[in-house]
């Protein structure tokens, strides 16, 4: 039917039209209502409006219109939380703002006290909600939480008392019980992640009825790390909404006498009757005006609300829509939409000839780690801009981006798992569609994407808890020599492009078997062979001119930025800083196995890159890549006459552990091995030929270029001989000192 209407409707448009030889201008405007009339009619023949009718040399071109938008936004956020959470009706906003000059960390003083219990009878519960796992797995969801009333959770305070009233049930926040124990004292307790017994690093709630100029003590008493940025100088932040009213100021770094510590108390892991050791955080602040409300929290905070508004207003702006395509990809178990984003230029797809490469990013598997998706909307902010260099990528790449991935966990306030009370980040290799679908589509995504052209890099961006500065962690090839080192080029740009902030030496590139269902390495066994997970620090830099200062959110979304730059440094055609950066990290790593072995290697022994590292990610979390809570929880099948099988004893998991049984063996072995040359390997080799396949065309030489070079010449690269020590190999003749001379463009 429809190929006969379209021959029937040439018919009459070759008859229409072949009496008209004239061009004038009444005979154009005839000629096109002539087409649209038609046009229409086809459309009605065909009884579809994606058809979209052009004309080449009189010629119709005919092709299908784009699907609608298939996200359609609410006008207000109202997102889905399980139907057991009590949420308040606040709506909860906070102003960007950044500080004139960078916060300080906190210089311990030495007299910081552990603070210690208080008796029964000095306490006084001041605010309690239910806990998130009087349930015990995620049944159903509904937007805005409970369907009944919102009970009160502070207990009867007169307007003459002093007492601080405190308040969590809404996005994103976390606090389930607050202890009066002093005048001005307060012992804090957080939920921990729902439908878990674990997890509790994340903090975010609001306090009201304060005096101004009076020293608040506030001590949270049941965290789970055993060593914190708050050991290392971090502070709280504070944010009052007096100050972002009357002075346009927003969250601050704040608070004295920080003292991270481990307490007396103890709880019990999940499935487990073995205690674990719990700590506390203490700190003092003063708040800066009588009866305001104030919020604190451990990082900077930013909601699925704020992400929805974010994106609401890229699909407002038509240009940026025009080359940025925004879907959903699924839909969480709360029901909650997953967002993802296609960016790329319009067109035939192809640059010179060449399909475009994929580049993948992510971020906020974690809800907890905030700082990522600052660093996602930078990323964004300068991909989705108008400079040249963005411009650049989106004619060169097709980006697929996930902006976060765990909505149900940055709703409720968890601080790592979904509602399925497992760690998304260890389940990227599950088969359970249904009960991780986030990852489970996200890698899904991948493995089409890959089907269909060459996927360059994949990273995940995260937060850490335990190191300063930003720092990636990737995976370490055994294959050919030539190829050791290339997963290490693209940390060490960035480390050079944003020198102040990114710590090569931080990064690490071990492939463990306890973090195979990781989106790092389950990528990489994929094929992508830059596979990486950017780790951005909740505390600051100890590097450069921000040594000793704190991030902010301009901070993190810079980290976007300089994440864009490398990118355009990576795949630039000229090889010049691949080749830099392959020298640099020979005499790097050369060096580095000296050291660790303490005697010099001969040319011919190899021996493993990963054998020099160890695993800093500091999480706990590899046992939740299990099944979900709910399948946990369920009855077993055993039969009654079957003998329980004994549970089998829990191996250690690190190479440090086993080697702690055994220290004088593996002292022997490690020698023997030396001498054996049985630890084979590095061919610390600069390759012959291109190490990277070019990706970018030639560009003239712009703002983005004069960086590389020096008295407008780009120095010849000398390869340092292996005693080279790495601060030895001169950065002048690529990369120049000084802050990012990229100009930020906003969307709207």
């Amino acid at each position: 039917m429809a190929v006969s209407a379209l021959r029937n409707w040439w018919n009459t448009y070759q008859l229409d039209t072949s009496d008209t030889s004239d061009s004038n201008t009444e005979k154009e405007r005839e000629e096109s209502a002539r087409r649209r009339q038609l046009s229409m009619s086809l459309s009605q023949t065909l009884r579809t409006r994606q058809l979209l009718i052009d004309f080449d040399g009189g010629r119709p071109v005919l092709s299908l219109r784009a699907p609608l938008d298939l996200v359609n936004f609410p006008s207000v956020s109202c997102p889905r939380w399980p139907i057991e959470c009590e949420v308040i009706s606040d709506i909860i906003h906070h102003i960007e703002w950044d500080p004139p000059e960078p916060e300080p960390f906190y210089q311990p003083t030495g007299h910081e006290k552990i603070v210690m219990p208080a008796g029964e009878e000095q306490r006084k519960v001041v605010y309690c909600i239910d806990h998130a796992t009087k349930r015990p797995y995620f049944s159903c969801s509904r937007a805005g939480g409970s369907r009944g009333p919102v009970k009160s959770a502070t207990c009867d305070i007169s307007q003459t008392d002093s007492t601080l009233e405190f308040e969590s049930r809404f996005e994103s926040g976390n606090l389930q019980k607050a202890v009066q124990v002093g005048v001005y004292d307060y012992e804090l307790s957080l939920h921990t992640d729902m439908y878990t017994r674990k997890y509790t690093q994340w903090f975010y709630f609001r306090v009201r009825n304060m005096k101004a100029g009076v020293n608040y003590r506030f001590t949270i008493i049941n965290l789970m790390k055993s060593n914190s940025l708050y050991s290392q100088g971090m502070r709280p932040l504070l944010y009052s909404e007096r100050a972002a009213s009357e002075k346009r100021v927003g969250w601050q770094r704040s608070g004295s006498n920080i003292k991270y510590s481990r307490n007396c108390s103890q709880s019990t892991k999940d499935n487990s009757s073995e205690p674990i050791a719990l700590f506390s955080l203490t700190w003092t602040l003063q708040f800066p005006y009588d009866s305001d409300t104030c919020y604190l929290a451990h990082c900077y905070p930013y909601t699925y609300s704020h992400l929805q508004h974010y994106l609401r207003c890229i699909s407002a702006n038509r240009t940026v829509a025009s080359y940025c395509k925004l879907r959903v990809l699924c839909y969480s178990l709360a029901g909650n939409a997953v967002y993802v984003m296609t960016v790329t230029s319009q067109g035939t797809g192809r640059v010179e000839g060449r399909t475009k490469k994929a580049v993948v990013v992510t971020a906020r598997v974690h809800p907890g780690e905030t700082n990522s998706s600052w660093m996602m909307e930078g990323f964004l902010d300068f991909l989705l801009g108008d400079s040249e260099d963005a411009q650049l990528l989106r004619d060169t790449f097709v980006f697929k981006v996930v902006p976060m991935l765990n909505p149900d966990g940055v709703v409720v306030g968890n601080y790592r798992c979904s509602l399925a009370g497992r760690d998304l980040n260890r389940n990227y290799n599950t088969l359970l569609k249904d009960s991780f679908p986030c990852v489970w589509h996200t890698r899904s995504m991948v493995e089409k994407l890959k089907a269909e052209t060459d996927v360059v890099l994949y990273c995940d961006f995260h937060g850490h808890n335990r190191k300063n500065n930003v720092f990636m962690y990737g995976c370490n090839s055994r294959g050919d020599g030539s190829k050791k080192l290339h997963e290490r080029v693209f940390p060490l740009m960035m480390s050079k492009n944003a020198s102040n902030k990114f710590s090569f030496k931080s990064c690490r590139f071990r492939v463990q078997k306890c973090r195979e269902g990781t989106g790092r390495i389950a990528m990489w066994r994929l094929g992508i062979r830059n596979s990486y997970t950017m780790e951005a620090t909740f505390g600051g830099s100890t590097l450069g001119n921000r040594r000793g200062t704190h991030f902010t959110t301009r901070d993190l979304k810079s980290l976007g930025f300089h994440f864009c730059d490398t990118l355009l440094d990576y795949c630039d055609p000229d090889q010049t800083k691949i080749t830099y950066c392959l020298t640099e990290l020979t005499a790097m790593l050369t060096k580095k196995i000296r050291q660790k072995l303490g005697k010099d290697l001969g040319t011919d022994c190899y021996f493993s890159v990963s054998e020099l590292e160890t695993s800093t990610s500091g999480s706990d979390s590899s046992d939740s890549n299990g099944l979900p809570v709910h399948l946990l929880n369920q009855p077993p099948t055993v039969h009654p006459e079957q003998t329980p099988v004994k549970k089998k004893k829990k191996r250690l998991r690190s190479r440090k552990e086993r080697n702690g049984l055994r220290p004088e063996k593996v002292k022997n072995n490690v020698q023997q091995k030396v001498q054996q040359s049985s630890i084979k390997n590095v061919e610390f080799s600069l390759p012959q030929e291109n190490t990277v396949k070019e990706s970018l065309p030639e560009r003239p030489v712009g703002r983005h270029r004069r960086k590389w070079q020096v008295n407008g010449l780009i120095k010849k690269v000398v390869s340092p001989s292996s005693t080279t020590h790495p601060e030895e190999v001169s950065q002048v003749t690529l990369w120049q000192g000084g802050p990012m001379t990229h100009m930020i463009h906003p969307l709207l």
